[in-house]
């Protein structure tokens, strides 16, 4: 209970307000003697409920306070390059409207980056497995199947296959000479391992993209990489009952950088703009 030297009023006003407020609520707050004074079992019922609509209060003004103070600053973010190319192109320049004092720094690489020894606010990773334990905040953009698909043309050329033994006879872009095999799960859960003809090698999503719809064959990327493309009619999914596999996409910020205003706007609209995609593609 603060004494009032620190509330910065005379003893005997906080005295008489407390006298007032007793009277109010016929109850006795605070137990007096001739030397001290202690909180009755009520008075602390009380003060306890008292500091929480305090603390409730400071809350509810923050949230007005933050709400009108414009983010304004630059934010560095840094990811992979399919990364970029495929989720962050197109909502950068929205952010950018919603937020005009907002200056985004993006820097692209696939290098791995240490986020807060090269002094960037937000990493944008995606990842087959999830990310080891850190001292990082992380928050959950998306969760994306990873599917086959072709170009109309190469379909009609080839066929279209019927079950995941048929890809054997097709022509497969790969991301790897190593990754000759592709493991697909079907909606029940069981698994079959596949190796298509390796007609093209390249361990960059934009490449095997424009590969597919050139009518080189079948390839594996995330849905949202292929979205645009299959809704335009330009691909077409293959064994739609069948994927290969999930790709997480997080965002990962320093624990105190994210407190920024700027830098949770990005963060915020990023999430939001995201969860939006997902419910339109349903």
């Amino acid at each position: 209970m603060a004494s009032p030297r620190r509330l910065g009023i005379p003893k005997s006003t906080v005295s008489k307000r407390v006298a007032e407020l007793e009277d109010g609520l016929g109850a006795r707050l605070i137990q007096r003697t001739s030397r001290s004074f202690t909180l009755t079992e009520v008075g602390r019922d009380f003060l306890d409920h008292a500091r929480a609509v305090v603390i409730e209060a400071e809350a509810a003004e923050n949230v007005v306070r933050r709400r009108q103070a414009e983010p304004s600053g630059v934010v560095r973010i840094t990811t992979s390059v399919p990364t970029a190319q495929f989720r962050l192109a197109d909502r950068l320049p929205r952010l950018a409207l919603a937020h005009p004092k907002v200056r985004v720094e993006l820097h692209a690489t696939d290098r791995f980056v240490d986020i807060v020894q090269e002094g960037f606010d937000i990493a944008v990773r995606s990842h087959f497995a999830p990310l080891p334990a850190s001292g990082l905040v992380q928050r959950k953009l998306s969760v994306d199947p990873i599917i086959l698909v072709a170009s109309p043309g190469y379909l009609d050329r080839r066929g279209k296959p019927r079950r995941p033994e048929d890809l054997r006879e097709h022509d497969g872009l790969l991301t790897s000479a190593l990754a000759t095999q592709w493991k697909l799960r079907g909606r029940t859960g069981d698994t079959v391992t596949v190796a298509p003809r390796g007609l093209l090698i390249a361990d960059e999503s934009m490449v095997l993209l424009k590969a597919a719809l050139a009518g080189l064959g079948v390839v594996c990327l995330p849905e949202s990489f292929t979205r645009a493309d299959t809704e335009a009619g330009r691909l077409v999914r293959v064994l739609p009952a069948w994927t290969a596999g999930l790709v997480t996409t997080t965002i990962l910020t320093p624990h105190r950088r994210g407190q920024l205003p700027a830098v949770r706007a990005v963060i915020d609209f990023l999430t939001a703009d995201a969860d939006e995609a997902g419910a339109s593609s349903r």
